[in-house]
């Protein structure tokens, strides 16, 4: 929006205002803005939501810390929502479709995850949508976006397995490459929202993992850069730099109020749209595994509860005294702030690792 007024200005009021045009400058300006529309709205929202009494439903079976957090306001994901739609729409070239693409899958998934937020508070429980309903509509937006990046690929690369840590060696995946878009959108949406379950430990990991992404996306829209560090370049993917800080900003705007002891919660609405928004990003700049690595806390716990569901249905035990992993180190006696901030610390060393595979070839 602002950038093609600025172009227009730049090319027939001032020059001086070609220094919007540049990306680097729209990516800062992106994340101040998704920053104070999250710092502003806030408290607004939340005192609105406790108007609505839209209070969080606790698990009967989860540990009984949580019991007093019952009827904090959730749903607070829409504020993420807003502030990275606005200042995304703000400061990219809206001519972008992969900024298009982005953004879609982002509200769309995250209009799935209101819908299940809204069935809690209706009903008065934590189940919300069934899974399958959940899983079925998650599925339609992650083969959608993958048969339209598939079919729009004018390059082998846009749709070739990129191996990190190894210099020039791309596999091509041919028809492959749609279940594997969707495996990554799907199980990266689903991953997040998994982890949502202290306050604040799945919001930083996802501001670190996409502030992580922006750089990806900033070097694989440089046809230089992309050259230089031996990846692919993917003309217009740069764009999504702006997107991806704008999660940024919303993210540590919404921390703000998510920290711990939370005023207000994230709710699927916000979880299972920011996973969505990490994996199809990773697709598209063609760093999928290094989405994997540096969402190492998201990966651990999904695999925590794929392993205790697994183990209980073959042997009638539990390796964990409770799935996802978060809760397992809340029953063994930890604090919460504690495995919140540890946790924290082991996304800071894999997003390095993650970044590190730029020179490491």
């Amino acid at each position: 929006m602002l950038y093609s007024l600025f172009d227009f200005l730049a090319q027939h009021v001032y020059g001086g205002f070609h220094v919007f045009s540049y990306l680097t400058m729209r990516a800062i300006l992106g994340v101040l803005t998704a920053l104070m529309i999250a710092l502003m709205i806030g408290p607004r929202m939340i005192r609105r939501l406790m108007q609505m009494n839209i209070g969080q439903q606790i698990r009967s079976d989860g540990p009984r810390s949580h019991l007093s957090k019952a009827g904090t306001p959730t749903m607070g994901g829409a504020l993420i929502l807003v502030a990275v739609a606005f200042s995304t729409l703000l400061w990219t070239d809206l001519d972008n479709r992969y900024v298009w693409l982005a953004l879609g899958v982002t509200l769309l998934t995250g209009f799935i995850g209101g819908v299940d937020d809204f069935r809690k508070l209706r009903y008065g429980n934590s189940r919300g949508l069934s899974a399958r309903s959940k899983f079925l509509w998650q599925s339609v937006i992650a083969f959608a976006a993958a048969f339209y990046l598939f079919y729009t690929a004018s390059e082998p690369a846009q749709t070739a397995l990129l191996l990190p840590y190894s210099k020039d060696v791309m596999i091509p995946m041919g028809g492959f490459f749609i279940p594997f878009a969707w495996l990554v959108i799907v199980g990266s949406s689903n991953a997040v929202n998994l982890t949502d379950g202290l306050d604040g430990l799945a919001i930083l990991p996802t501001v670190l993992v996409a502030g992580a992404l922006a750089v990806f996306a900033y070097l694989t829209g440089n046809f230089k850069f992309a050259h230089y560090l031996g990846i692919p370049y993917i003309p217009g993917s740069g764009e999504l730099a702006v997107f991806c800080v704008s999660l940024v900003g919303a993210g540590l705007g919404f921390l703000w109020y998510n920290t711990y002891p939370a005023q207000v919660f994230m709710g699927d609405i916000g979880a299972l749209a920011l996973g969505a928004a990490l994996g199809v990003v990773a697709v598209i700049v063609r760093q999928e595994l290094i989405l994997f690595v540096m969402g190492g806390v998201f990966v651990m716990e999904t695999v925590s509860v794929m392993l205790q569901v697994g183990a209980y249905k073959l042997t009638g035990k539990r390796i964990f005294k409770m799935a996802p992993l978060h809760h397992h180190f809340e029953l063994k006696g930890w604090p919460e702030p504690r495995v919140i901030v540890r946790f924290w610390i082991i996304t800071v060393i894999l997003v390095l690792i993650g970044l590190a595979s730029l020179k490491v070839r």
